[in-house]
């Protein structure tokens, strides 16, 4: 498996028609550098779409994914900002969970 060591969220939309290079090119903006075993994540404007880019050392691994019913539940950070979550986090976004809810028990809670 791919090791990831820490997980990055981008709050400008991407299209998801983007291949490696560009999608590249897009984490060198809003990130300043590709690091190893960091994952990239970005997400179209609808919502309902995710593109995730890891570096793990020998080469860059491009993945897609999309919720078919719903939309993931993005940062609501300024435009231009990112943020780190953690791997608990990242299964409950890509399952289309309020993941900004899971405390440290790794459980979503109510606010």
């Amino acid at each position: 498996m791919i090791r990831i060591d820490e997980i990055w969220l981008a709050t400008q939309p991407m299209d998801m028609r983007a291949g490696t290079d560009t999608v590249l090119a897009q984490v060198l903006k809003a990130f300043g550098c590709v690091k190893l075993h960091c994952a990239y994540l970005f997400c179209n404007k609808c919502g309902h779409r995710m593109k995730v880019l890891v570096h793990d050392g020998l080469g860059i691994w491009l993945c897609a994914w999309r919720l078919e019913q719903g939309k993931f539940h993005w940062a609501h950070i300024h435009q231009g900002d990112t943020m780190g979550i953690s791997s608990e986090q990242l299964q409950a976004l890509i399952q289309g969970l309020p993941w900004q809810r899971i405390g440290r028990q790794q459980v979503i809670d109510t606010l």
